[in-house]
């Protein structure tokens, strides 16, 4: 079931009355959360619910036998070890068996004229399996780390791998973070439900007014990028970025706006990516949730930046390798992933400094000259590497590429997108206005929009420019992954 689908809509209140109303007490709003969650995930296709079942009950059993392997660490290593390595097999089956067989098939022949007999699977992808199965290792990781004691209420662990605002699309959620939100009595909060129906409603607004019409483009003429100029391919790339980020955060949004109605806090997802100063500010503020689960789990374990310097190195191109693999099976991604891997690279040797503990221009309006080329710089770079994200293959990657530097003066002309610069402008303008708040909708209790009436004006236009693109709905880019 999407987000921004007609199911949703009486799906929402539906599971919102009950949890209140009729389901009262922690267990039973539990039991719902679960019964409504599988209903949410089962409506693309119910066969999916038997692998969600599995990855759940493997982990909550692991977290059991953790607890009762307790002063045998051969045991608990062997249990943790199995846990993991279960879940990654099953996602390796449905995502990177294929990719893997094509690959070797493709290099035998080409290497040594062997042909490979082996035979590819016809599956379908589950939608969110990247996500739940995240969520569960940090589970089975964190027990086995004894930073969080394992759980006995199956319902309860049911829910936190299954909960449905965040289950195909995010954030990861930690088990420290939102197990223990389950294990507590929750009562209904007006302000925060009131807080997160403002979140959904900016999510939906840059899904389906800024990210579905970008899509409409990109998907048109994105294949046709040998027929345009160098400024019109950076137009399209350009478009593709704020697509990816209105889609992508637009999903976060609603579903940390909608985890609120029912009483939970999600953690944040995105932090004004698009006003970073550098590649490494860039990935403290994109998808956290997917790179502090990284940091944690995979970069310093490794070692980290305490290992030396060209270990360190190696260590970010392990972790980047490993996060394009994450977001699909495709040497585009792959590459992606590198391509970043190699500028933070060259960061960490020229020594820039890039931990800043403030948002740019904090306390200020307008940002100063340095700021404004640094946000310039790294936004470029990040238009750029979405390249890789967009095309089908490496082949279309370096053809897009090639033809836009190329042929960047060949013409001023812009045949498509002048409305859709002035949407994402807008969006811009106001993210800047309200980067120091956790998301755009969420207004002071000084200034102009401290009047009510000013408020719903707001909401209003928001709402009829949703209503006016009902009907080009496109389905959410990281669904895939």
């Amino acid at each position: 079931m999407r987000f921004n689908s007609f199911e949703f809509l009486i799906f929402l209140p539906v599971v919102f009355l009950l949890y209140w109303h009729i389901f009262r007490g922690r267990r039973w709003q539990n039991l719902l959360i679960v019964i409504a969650s599988y209903v949410f995930y089962g409506w693309w296709d119910w066969r999916f619910l038997c692998l969600i079942a599995v990855t759940s009950l493997s982990s909550f059993g692991s977290g059991l036998l953790l607890e009762r392997c307790e002063g045998h660490p051969r045991w608990r290593k062997l249990v943790c070890g199995s846990n993991i390595a279960f879940n990654l097999a099953i996602l390796g089956t449905f995502k990177y068996y294929n990719f893997f067989v094509e690959n070797l098939e493709a290099l035998l022949r080409t290497t040594v004229g062997y042909e490979l007999d082996w035979v590819t699977l016809k599956v379908i992808l589950p939608v969110g399996i990247s996500f739940y199965t995240f969520q569960a290792l940090s589970y089975t990781i964190d027990v086995y780390r004894r930073q969080l004691p394992a759980t006995r209420g199956a319902i309860e662990f049911f829910a936190y791998i299954s909960f449905f605002p965040q289950l195909v699309a995010g954030p990861i959620e930690r088990a420290r973070n939102l197990l223990p939100q389950f294990q507590q009595a929750r009562h209904f909060d007006r302000a925060k439900a009131v807080d997160g129906l403002r979140q959904m409603l900016w999510g939906f607004t840059k899904k389906m007014v800024v990210a579905d019409s970008c899509a409409v483009v990109v998907n048109e003429h994105w294949s046709e990028y040998a027929q345009f100029n160098g400024l019109t391919l950076f137009v399209l790339a350009l478009l593709f970025t704020f697509q990816i980020y209105c889609d992508f955060s637009g999903y976060s949004d609603i579903a940390i706006g909608s985890a609120r109605l029912f009483g939970f806090n999600l953690m944040r997802n995105f932090n004004y990516p698009y006003f970073s100063r550098s590649i490494p500010e860039f990935w403290r503020r994109w998808h956290i949730s997917l790179m502090t689960w990284f940091r944690d789990y995979v970069y310093i374990p490794l070692g980290g930046s305490r290992c030396g310097r060209w270990k360190t190195v190696r260590n970010i191109y392990i972790v980047w390798g490993i996060s394009g693999l994450w977001h699909a099976a495709n040497w585009t991604y792959v590459s992606w992933g590198l391509f970043h891997a190699t500028l933070l690279t060259i960061y960490l040797l020229l020594g820039i400094q890039t931990k800043y503990k403030e948002n740019v221009a904090h306390g200020r309006l307008l940002p100063n000259v340095r700021e404004v080329l640094q946000m310039g710089l790294t936004f470029s770079l990040v238009v750029v590497s979405f390249i890789f994200v967009r095309s089908e293959d490496l082949q279309q990657t370096l053809g897009f590429m090639r033809t836009m530097f190329l042929s960047m003066f060949d013409g001023c002309s812009l045949p498509f997108g002048k409305t859709l610069l002035l949407y994402s402008a807008a969006l811009l303008v106001v993210e800047w206005l309200q980067r120091e708040k956790q998301h755009a909708l969420q207004f002071s209790a000084n200034g102009l929009l401290r009047h009510r009436w000013m408020r719903w004006a707001v909401y209003y236009v928001l709402l009829v420019l949703i209503s006016q693109k009902l009907g080009n709905e496109q389905t959410f880019i990281y669904f895939q992954f």
